[in-house]
C-alpha cells in the first residue's frame, strides 16, 4: 500500500488493515487469501482468533514475500506475565509461520477475572515485550483496550511507550479522552470496529453523507478514522467490499460534515469495556 502512518520509532504501518477477527478458523484461509488479493497487507490477529495458522498459511501460500506483509498478533489477557507472553509469543510465531512480527500487542489490559491485581501483570507483560522488541523478534509493540489509567501504569513503571493502542472507534463511539491521550503521548491509535455495528451503518446522517460522496457507508467510516488520524481495521467476507474498504484516498470529508459525524449520540457500541463485564445487547 503506497499509503501508510509512521509509529513513533519510525517503522511504517499500511494506513488501512484488515481484521480478521472470525474471518476463518485453522482450516480455512480463503477469506484472508482473498483479502490479500485485494491488496491488503497489512493483517491483524491474535491468539484468541484462533486463526493464526489459517493467516499464516495464506500468506505463504500468495507468493508475496513475507516482508511486504505488515503482520500483528496479541497476547490475549489470561496470558498475562513475563514467562507467559514470551511463551506465547513463541506460539504464535509458530502458528503463523514466521520468525518475527511487525507488531505485537497485549490483547486486554485485565485478565477474565476483573478482581485480579492488573497493574503488575501489565507491567510483567509489558516487559516481556520491552524484550522482545530489543531483540528485534518485533518491529514494534503495543497495547489494546487500554485506557489513560491503564497506559499511565505503564508509563510510570516502564522504560518504552507503546507505540500503538487499538481501540474500538467508529462514527457514534470515538473514546475521545483514549484517543487524545495517546495522541498527546505519540501512541498511533488502531481502530477495531471502525465501521462499527448495524445501526451505525443504518443511521441516517451516514446515509446521507454516503450519497453526497457517492460512497458506501462504510467508505464514510473509515475515511471518517483516517481523518481523526486514526488507523482502521475493517473486515469483511466480500470481495467488492473487502475492495471498497481500500479506496477510500479518492476523497475527503468535509469540516463541517466531520463535524456532524464526531457530534453523534453514541451508537454501535460492542459492549466491550476493559474495566467491565461485557453488556449483552
Amino acid at each position: 500500500m503506497r499509503h501508510t502512518f509512521t509509529l513513533a520509532n519510525g517503522v511504517e504501518i499500511p494506513a488501512v488493515g484488515f481484521g480478521t477477527y472470525k474471518a476463518a478458523d485453522n482450516t480455512d484461509e480463503a477469506i484472508i487469501s482473498e483479502a490479500i488479493r485485494q491488496g491488503y497487507r497489512h493483517l491483524d490477529t491474535a491468539a484468541f482468533y484462533f486463526n493464526e495458522e489459517a493467516v499464516g498459511k495464506a500468506v505463504r501460500e500468495s507468493g508475496i514475500p513475507r516482508e511486504d506483509f505488515f503482520l500483528t498478533s496479541k497476547v490475549w489477557k489470561d496470558h498475562l506475565g513475563y514467562d507467559s507472553t514470551l511463551q506465547e509469543f513463541e506460539s504464535t510465531c509458530k502458528r503463523l509461520g514466521t520468525d518475527y512480527l511487525d507488531l505485537y500487542l497485549i490483547h486486554w489490559p485485565r485478565p477474565s477475572d476483573l478482581n485480579a491485581e492488573w497493574r503488575d501483570l501489565d507491567v510483567e507483560t509489558w516487559k516481556a515485550l520491552e524484550d522482545l522488541y530489543k531483540s528485534k523478534k518485533v518491529r514494534a509493540i503495543g497495547v489494546s483496550n487500554f485506557l489513560p489509567h491503564h497506559l499511565n501504569n505503564l508509563l510510570e513503571r516502564t522504560s518504552i511507550t507503546p507505540m500503538v493502542n487499538q481501540l474500538e472507534f467508529h462514527p457514534g463511539y470515538m473514546q475521545k479522552a483514549a484517543v487524545d491521550f495517546c495522541k498527546q503521548m505519540g501512541i498511533q491509535v488502531e481502530a477495531w470496529s471502525p465501521i462499527g455495528r448495524a445501526r451505525v451503518l443504518k443511521e441516517p446522517l451516514l446515509m446521507e453523507l454516503a450519497e453526497k460522496y457517492q460512497v458506501s457507508v462504510a467508505q464514510i467510516c473509515i475515511r471518517f478514522a483516517l481523518q481523526c488520524g486514526v488507523l482502521p481495521l475493517p473486515k469483511s467476507s466480500s470481495s467488492e467490499r473487502m475492495h471498497q474498504n481500500l479506496d477510500v484516498f479518492g476523497f475527503d470529508i468535509e469540516e463541517n460534515d466531520m463535524y456532524q459525524l464526531m457530534t453523534l449520540p453514541q451508537i454501535g457500541w460492542s459492549g466491550e469495556h476493559p474495566d467491565r463485564e461485557r453488556v449483552r445487547f
